[in-house]
């Protein structure tokens, strides 16, 4: 088990339906980051954008963005995580992939569909919680809208880290932040959200504001708003550890049970 876990928080643009041009960037964007890195962070969909025209730039498993996170993965040794649409047995889904260097892969269909813009009239929501054991850590990823839904990301599984891809817009970036930081305090657990930046073809603004948050909800990135930026940040386990025993708060959580 390693005591550290070094981070890569990639804060984009995305292109707006163009996988094609959007692979071609983050591989670019990927391959110029000079550290060794364990973990490499991208948005949610972002091989898109977060559109609802499925039909234009749904993948399969087997599909071009899939091989070339394998192809990334493998290149850096290390793992890399982002959302993309899939197509499977005739549903889509917002998936996110969580792709190690060996080329094994987690995956999380996005649980909670933003219904405000229609993602659940195209998507088919997923009933999974995934926590992805990497290097010794124990990491739950989950995907934008989940942000919202503390009961779904409840620490009961003991993970270190709990992770966000997200396309969240400019008018509740304020929500953003404050349950970021929320969500790593009431789960003693380093909390980071990966946001993209820009604007999209319908005029969204997304202005970023990617983060981390160690257990104590203390900030430990400076990326800025409002820019393409790539910040590498370590995390350390010896950190969970210290807090979680001194102040054993996650020893006084409810006990509850999910249904589907």
């Amino acid at each position: 088990m390693e005591d550290t876990l070094k981070i890569a928080v990639v804060q984009s643009n995305l292109v707006w339906e163009n996988p094609i041009q959007n692979r071609m960037d983050f591989t670019k964007k990927i391959e110029g980051i000079s550290e060794t890195v364990d973990l490499v962070i991208l948005p949610e969909m972002f091989s898109s954008g977060f559109t609802m025209n499925v039909e234009a730039v749904a993948e399969t498993m087997e599909g071009e963005s899939v091989r070339m996170m394998k192809g990334l993965a493998a290149k850096k040794q290390a793992a890399i995580v982002g959302s993309l649409i899939i197509s499977e047995k005739g549903n889509f889904y917002n998936r996110l992939l969580y792709v190690k260097p060996n080329g094994d892969m987690d995956v999380y269909d996005k649980r909670h569909s933003f219904s405000l813009a229609g993602e659940d009239k195209v998507f088919t929501s997923g009933t999974k919680k995934v926590v992805v054991d990497y290097k010794g850590w124990r990491i739950c990823p989950l995907i934008c809208y989940d942000l919202r839904f503390p009961v779904w990301a409840r620490n009961t599984e003991n993970y270190d880290v709990l992770l966000y891809v997200a396309n969240w817009p400019k008018p509740r970036i304020s929500a953003w932040d404050a349950l970021l930081k929320a969500r790593a305090i009431e789960n003693m657990s380093y909390c980071v959200g990966v946001n993209r930046v820009g604007l999209d073809a319908k005029n969204y603004e997304y202005p970023g504001h990617s983060t981390v948050y160690d257990v104590l909800g203390e900030r430990l990135s400076t990326i800025k708003a409002n820019r393409e930026q790539i910040e590498i940040v370590t995390l350390r386990k010896s950190h969970i550890e210290k807090n979680r025993r001194h102040l054993g708060f996650l020893n006084d959580k409810d006990t509850f049970n999910l249904t589907t």
